[in-house]
């Protein structure tokens, strides 16, 4: 994977450039992780799916599991847990200690099921009329305007079901075990450096890049689960939890590429370079 990345920053021609990648590797139940991998478990903070793909490239791989993931909608997408499981998963989690924070000293708060992320309650919480699943106070809207709009969102939004994951890693060029073979690699890009990108894949395929852009769950379901699950590449708008909670920024997109597209889309960028003249174009230089 090193090797290959290499081989896509020098395509761009541009001195200095990076590109934040993130490898995810699944792992089934039946089947053994790696002591390599598990090494990197902790179950001292939840951590959600957009915060591991921010912080894998700044040197700090993270392996998710149902007992450690701290969005339960992630868990959802990524086949950890049961969409339609109807009581919350146990513990503390990021996304739903949000939602006690605003909840305030009055009310007892009960954490939401993922039963009632599938069903949009959660999403649809005022027009539910359960503020206690808002993020932002009294006056938060929610995601969608009512249940029924919520609901016929979550169910374009793909996810793994059954689940049937054990754990799920996520990596990058520094992690010491190189030949491992991520199912997908998630690259979080500039507008000019994703132009460029599409264009490299393109060039030796024909093939047009369609995006599917939800409004939520964008890391694990746009970027992660239907690569996964479709092998076709996706690009998708950085979500709220995205933005607000992993903190990335203005400037960055994401691409959720399939391996066995990813060497493709190399070679392509590579042999584009002149028909593509990357470097020349307005905002390339970092």
């Amino acid at each position: 994977m090193r090797r290959l990345y290499r081989r896509m920053i020098n395509s761009l021609g541009v001195e200095g450039i990076e590109i934040p990648a993130t490898y995810i590797k699944f792992y089934k139940h039946g089947r053994s992780i790696p002591e390599q991998v598990s090494a990197f478990f902790t179950d001292e903070e939840s951590i959600m799916c957009c915060q591991a793909v921010r912080y894998a490239p700044l040197e700090q791989p993270v392996l998710l599991t149902v007992d450690n993931i701290g969005c339960v909608a992630s868990a959802i997408s990524l086949g950890l847990v049961d969409q339609e499981k109807d009581t919350p998963l146990k513990g503390p989690r990021t996304y739903t200690n949000l939602m006690e924070a605003q909840t305030g000293s009055e009310r007892k708060f009960g954490p939401p099921s993922p039963k009632d992320f599938t069903t949009g309650i959660v999403y649809a919480c005022r027009s539910a009329g359960r503020k206690e699943f808002c993020f932002f106070g009294t006056e938060d809207s929610g995601r969608f305007r009512d249940v029924a709009t919520a609901r016929a969102a979550v169910s374009e939004m793909m996810a793994i079901q059954p689940p049937v994951m054990k754990g799920v890693f996520f990596y990058s060029n520094s992690f010491e075990e190189s030949d491992l073979t991520p199912d997908i690699i998630l690259l979080s890009v500039r507008p000019v450096e994703l132009t460029k990108i599409i264009q490299g894949y393109q060039y030796i395929t024909g093939e047009p890049v369609n995006a599917v852009i939800n409004s939520l769950r964008v890391v694990d379901s746009d970027l992660i689960a239907r690569p996964y699950l479709t092998q076709e590449i996706n690009v998708s708008s950085y979500c709220l939890g995205a933005r607000m909670v992993a903190r990335f920024q203005g400037d960055r997109l994401g691409i959720g590429i399939p391996f066995n597209k990813f060497e493709l889309l190399v070679k392509g960028m590579e042999e584009s370079k002149s028909g593509y003249p990357f470097h020349k174009y307005p905002g390339a230089r970092p």
